[in-house]
C-alpha cells in the first residue's frame, strides 16, 4: 500500500522523482495513451452509447480506476512515487506551491497561453501535445478563464455537495439536481452557483484542461486525486448511503444501457463500481 500526500507537503526529492516519472512515461508513449483513453470515454448526455466516465453515476469509480492505472504506470518507472492531491480550496492562487518552477510550472503567457516555465514547458523539448482538439503542440493554461472571472471552488462549495446524503439520482446525467455525484462533478448548481466544484477547477486552469483531453496537463492527476479523496470523505460521512443505481435500470428507462449500475463492469476495464468503493487496500491519503 502506498500513500498519496498533499502536494504542498512533498519534499524537493519527491517532486523531482515524480516529475522524472511523468517525463519518462511521456517519452515512452504511454502517457499519451492515457490522454487518448480519457478522450474516448468523454461521452456527453446528448451523444450515443454508454457513459462511464462523465455526467454519470460512475464518474467517481471510473476515475478512481483511471487514476490507479496511471499511478501504477508511474510506479513501474519509480516504485517510490505516488500521485499527490491538490486541495484547490486551500492552494487557490497562482502563487501556490504546485505551480513552482521545480514542479508543474506556472500560468500560460498572454496571447497563445503557452506555459513557459517548469519541466513541462514545450521549449525544453520534453512535453509535446499530440492528443488534442487543436494543432497546438505546447501545454497551455489560462488561470481564471478567458476573462479572469472564474474562481476556484471554496470550502463552502465542497460542503454544499458533501451535505447531500444521496449518492446520485435520476435522470442520472448532468441534469440531476439531487445527489453528491452531480454536485461534486459540477453540473448541478445551487442558487449561488456552488455546484461547479470539479468542473470549475478545469475551467480555472484553462488551456488544455478544458475539454476531453484534459490529462494533457499533469495537474489533471492531482486534481482528480483530490476529487477521489472527497468521494472517500463523503462515504465516511454517509455510511448508509450506497452507490446508485444499485441495479440495472428497467426496460423503458431512457438511460438503460447508458449508465452503469453497481455490479456492471466499467469499460475499458474488467472491474465494477462495487469493486472500487473502498480504496483502503490499495492506497491511503495523508
Amino acid at each position: 500500500m502506498h500513500t498519496r500526500k498533499n502536494q504542498r507537503n512533498l519534499t524537493r526529492t519527491e517532486k523531482r522523482r515524480l516529475v522524472a516519472a511523468f517525463l519518462e512515461l511521456k517519452r515512452s508513449g504511454r502517457y499519451d495513451e492515457f490522454v487518448s483513453l480519457h478522450g474516448r470515454f468523454y461521452t456527453a448526455d446528448g451523444e450515443n452509447g454508454p457513459r462511464a466516465a462523465h455526467m454519470t453515476p460512475s464518474f467517481f469509480p471510473w476515475h478512481r480506476q483511471f487514476l490507479l492505472t496511471f499511478e501504477q504506470a508511474l510506479q513501474a518507472i519509480d516504485p517510490s512515487v505516488s500521485v499527490p492531491y491538490w486541495d484547490w480550496t486551500t492552494d487557490n492562487t497562482p502563487a501556490a506551491s504546485l505551480w513552482a518552477e521545480d514542479f508543474l510550472g506556472g500560468n500560460g503567457r498572454k496571447g497563445d497561453q503557452q506555459v513557459m516555465t517548469g519541466p513541462f514547458a514545450h521549449r525544453y523539448g520534453n512535453w509535446e501535445i499530440s492528443s488534442s482538439v487543436t494543432e497546438t503542440l505546447f501545454l497551455t493554461r489560462n488561470f481564471g478563464g478567458p476573462r479572469g472571472t472564474v474562481s476556484l471552488p471554496t470550502k463552502e462549495d465542497v460542503a454544499w455537495a458533501m451535505r447531500d446524503p444521496e449518492y446520485d439520482a435520476a435522470p442520472w446525467d448532468s441534469r440531476s439536481t439531487r445527489g453528491f455525484r452531480n454536485k461534486l462533478e459540477g453540473w448541478a448548481t445551487s442558487a449561488a452557483d456552488r455546484g461547479t466544484n470539479h468542473n470549475r477547477v478545469h475551467r480555472w486552469v484553462g488551456g488544455v484542461m478544458v475539454g476531453a483531453v484534459s490529462p494533457n496537463d499533469p495537474v489533471f492527476w492531482l486534481h482528480h486525486a483530490f476529487v477521489d479523496l472527497l468521494w472517500a470523505r463523503w462515504q465516511r460521512a454517509h455510511p448508509r448511503s450506497g452507490y446508485l443505481p444499485a441495479a440495472p435500470l428497467g426496460e423503458g428507462d431512457p438511460q438503460r444501457g447508458r449508465v452503469f449500475s453497481l455490479h456492471e463492469k466499467l469499460a475499458p476495464w474488467n472491474v465494477t463500481s462495487a469493486q472500487l468503493l473502498d480504496h483502503g487496500s490499495r492506497y491511503r491519503y495523508a
